[in-house]
């Protein structure tokens, strides 16, 4: 336990520093823009395009990791989907604010994953970790904007609306651009490669303080039911599912704990960028991260320990 809280230390103090600097340095809403500017369109998607082509697929259980985190995905869209109309009675939410549960749910902050994956297995587990995201980016991206184009919109949305907001995602093209690379083998000149890894490598540290920098800490006084809803479905019982999946189709080590991560990991900050662009609830989505944040501080050890306990 105490190895594990070690480990995750240094990220969530970066995700604090973001929290320190936007009240004392970078007070300016301008300066947040631009940096989740750079890292949205080109540090990340420079990170996901090197450690696709870095990768070394030949150690990992690409269809099972893939498999149980695309299960664990549709099975928390399926719950959602299913029960919205009682969610949405009990709760009293509406379609943009529906949809915003939705996002924070289904995704996960890569930045946050990435960055306890690699503190607690090394480059192991960010091989493993970027496998899976590159894999599933494209999936989770498509099911939200068509969530999102139903629920906020009068009207279904249609394939080339759907089409448009899925080509100016940079995450997705990158996510196709590094699978080509690696899965065709081109080569790649390292200068090249020693570029995006340098470029990827700022991206952890800059989206770890766009998180903090984003959190919304003064409109958690009073928390609404679907926030913490979000809470329990996203860190609790998301990890759950996938563990099972896991176990399942038999992953073990540092597989099953990188996909149990990658699912108990807060949500994405993305989401709240595509929230704005679709006519989502942008502020509440910006609740359900911060509350998540603060919670993951707590709930990832002890999702962790429960798995070292349960698989040794």
């Amino acid at each position: 336990m105490l190895s594990i809280i070690s480990a995750l230390i240094p990220t969530f103090l970066v995700i604090v520093l973001g929290v320190v600097l936007r009240r004392v340095l970078l007070k300016k809403p301008d300066h947040w823009v631009a940096l989740e500017q750079l890292t949205y369109f080109v540090l990340f998607p420079a990170l996901l395009i090197v450690s696709a082509v870095k990768a070394d697929l030949s150690g990992v259980s690409v269809l099972a990791v893939v498999g149980a985190m695309f299960g664990a995905i549709l099975i928390m869209s399926a719950v959602l989907l299913v029960l919205r109309r009682p969610i949405v009675d009990a709760t009293g939410i509406d379609g943009p604010a529906f949809t915003s549960l939705f996002q924070g749910v289904t995704r996960w902050n890569t930045y946050v994953a990435l960055a306890v994956c690699g503190g607690l297995y090394g480059a192991a587990g960010v091989t493993v970790a970027a496998v899976a995201l590159v894999a599933m980016i494209p999936a989770v991206n498509v099911i939200c904007v068509i969530v999102l184009a139903r629920y906020v919109g009068a009207h279904a949305p249609t394939p080339r609306f759907i089409l448009g907001q899925l080509l100016r995602n940079p995450f997705i093209w990158s996510c196709l651009a590094g699978a080509l690379l690696n899965g065709f083998a081109v080569p790649v000149p390292k200068v090249v490669v020693e570029f995006g890894d340098i470029l990827g490598r700022a991206s952890l540290a800059l989206g770890l303080l766009v998180v903090g920098g984003g959190l919304a800490l003064d409109r958690l006084n009073r928390l609404k039911p679907v926030v913490i809803l979000a809470v329990v479905l996203k860190l609790f019982a998301k990890p759950a599912v996938a563990i099972l999946l896991g176990l399942a189709v038999g992953l073990s080590g540092t597989e099953l704990a990188v996909l149990a991560i990658v699912c108990a990991v807060p949500s994405a900050p993305n989401g709240y960028v595509l929230a704005r662009q679709m006519g989502g609830d942008a502020p509440l989505l910006a609740e359900m991260l911060t509350f998540q944040i603060i919670v993951a501080a707590a709930s990832l050890p002890l999702v962790l320990s429960a798995l070292k306990m349960v698989v040794p």
